[in-house]
């Protein structure tokens, strides 16, 4: 699957689809975009954390890693589940994962 091309021929309906698409890809871009919610986004991807394991992962404190993980809740990027007094959080699908893969790849990985 390639880019859309875009150019006047195309109907309302396919440009209305772009739009939507865009204004979706810009939030989950801006929900990625602070350095803590990337990196609490790169812990979940080994699995389900607990705020507390997030917290010594980030050496962060509690409000901020709350605070982060609100975001990515709020953007459905990661799912919460309670435990006790324990919430443990984790990647809601694959969109964090695939983002993470093609960043790996764009600045981390050695040529």
């Amino acid at each position: 699957m390639g880019l859309p091309v875009l150019d006047v021929n195309m109907s309302d309906e396919e440009i209305d689809k772009v739009v939507s698409n865009a204004q979706t890809a810009s939030a989950f871009l801006k929900a990625i975009s602070h350095e803590g919610r990337l990196m609490i986004l790169c812990h979940l991807v080994s699995g389900e954390k607990s705020v507390t394991e997030l917290e010594e992962l980030l050496a962060a404190r509690q409000a901020a890693v709350s605070q982060q993980l609100s975001r990515l809740r709020l953007e459905g990027l990661v799912i919460p589940r309670r435990d006790g007094k324990t919430i443990y959080y984790k990647l809601a699908d694959e969109r964090p994962r695939k983002m993470l893969e093609t960043v790996y790849e764009l600045f981390c990985k050695d040529d």
